[in-house]
């Protein structure tokens, strides 16, 4: 890992992305977490693919999404200063958002809170070098029915 940027909170997208500015240049700009994947809260292109692969009505995954999203805003505000860690190699993701594991004030990391407490999957089609371990802390938060795995099994 290589790139620290330091950064305050401004807005939420989704479970899995933030809007943050920059707080040496004042830019803005969306960050994807790293590694991670949460359900769509919007009827999208992606939706109808889950809903085939998954065998999930739209309606539910959609629920599921928005449920990720609260837990992710449980974790973090606007305005709260955190810092994004990328890797040298994967800056950005094909739609020109910032890839990053996001560190809390507290030193814990929002995209391992996402995949252990069962509101996030590993993203496996890109990866990074944490996608080991959130595999593993997946399984678990699966076996354990955290998170939306007390709903489905999967998403």
């Amino acid at each position: 890992m290589t790139k620290n940027i330091i950064l305050k909170v401004k807005k939420f997208v989704d479970g899995d992305g933030l809007i943050a500015e920059d707080y040496l240049t004042k830019r803005e700009f969306e960050i994807r977490l790293y590694g991670i994947d949460a359900p769509e809260m919007n009827y999208c292109n992606k939706i109808k693919k889950d809903e085939k692969e998954l065998h999930l009505p739209a309606a539910l995954l959609i629920k599921l999404g928005y449920m990720s999203f609260e837990f992710l805003k449980s974790n973090i505000s606007i305005g709260d200063k955190c810092t994004l860690v990328q890797e040298k190699n994967n800056l950005q993701d094909k739609y020109k958002r910032s890839l990053g594991y996001l560190i809390l004030n507290d030193g814990r990391v929002l995209n391992e809170i996402m995949i252990k407490e069962g509101y996030a999957k590993p993203y496996n089609d890109v990866f990074c070098e944490m996608l080991p371990m959130y595999q593993e802390w997946n399984l678990e938060a699966k076996i354990n029915l955290k998170g939306l795995y007390s709903i489905v099994n999967k998403f």
